[in-house]
């Protein structure tokens, strides 16, 4: 039932975990892809994988905190496919570490790549959209917008912050470009397997033997398992759906 042909996605952090993933699913699901992130070499590879899909894709240079390098980047998008009908924000970082312990810098640069980010990419693709009378937006914030570790080896407020700040966003979006037929929503994964997580999260013992003993599936999240749910609030299936929160957890945020 879902039908993604000729519909075109923009997809920021793409060179990795989920990003990666969900442009995958795009292709997989006909869409045409724009993938966006600083390493362009792995971008250069995803985008190698994709055209076996028989899609029109663009791996495009970008970093989500200089307006020039979003402004260039949705401009090159435009350009080759006319329009934009899905916005994917998926680029995020993570800073460990407490108020007490953060540098400002460190606070700085993760609010500017996991809110001002989102904010930039928007500006410039929500135009677009309006002048279309269509759009799907996602924003991926995190489980860790409602949950913080209790642990002080995994301590993270700018994270928490930062990804409660897009809950935030994400509601005021939908509110104002809904009657423009844009719908915004948020998804929100636990912990998943991908490159933010693989050197820190996953490999502590301590961290995941407490995840897999508290979340109601004994288990962290699989590649593609946000993918399902992305894909539905880029289709036509979700049409009257925004300014909604989706976790995606396995159930950990439930006990």
């Amino acid at each position: 039932m879902i039908d993604l042909k000729n519909k075109v996605a923009v997809v920021t952090g793409a060179s990795s975990g989920l990003g990666a993933d969900a442009a995958r699913a795009y292709a997989q699901y006909g869409a045409h892809i724009a993938i966006l992130a600083r390493r362009k070499e792995r971008l250069d590879k995803l985008a190698e994988e994709l055209s076996s899909f028989g899609i029109k894709i663009l791996a495009a240079c970008c970093d989500v905190t200089d307006e020039a390098q979003v402004i260039s980047a949705i401009e090159q998008v435009v350009s080759k496919f006319g329009r934009i009908d899905i916005l994917l924000n998926n680029a995020g970082i993570s800073a460990r570490g407490g108020v007490h312990q953060l540098s400002a810098e460190d606070w700085d640069k993760t609010f500017n790549t996991n809110v001002k980010g989102i904010f930039l990419v928007s500006k410039h693709v929500v135009p677009y959209m309006m002048q279309q009378n269509y759009g799907k937006i996602i924003n991926v914030s995190s489980i860790n917008a409602y949950v913080a570790d209790k642990s002080d080896t995994f301590i993270r407020h700018s994270y928490n912050s930062s990804k409660a700040a897009i809950l935030g966003l994400t509601l005021g979006m939908a509110c104002s470009y809904g009657k423009y037929n844009i719908t915004v929503n948020s998804v929100c994964p636990g912990v998943f397997e991908s490159e933010l997580t693989e050197n820190s999260l996953l490999k502590s013992n301590e961290f995941m033997n407490y995840y897999n003993t508290t979340c109601p599936m004994g288990r962290t999240g699989k590649q593609g398992e946000v993918s399902g749910t992305v894909l539905y609030l880029s289709s036509d299936l979700s049409s009257y759906v925004t300014g909604q929160h989706i976790v995606i957890d396995g159930g950990m945020t439930l006990v």
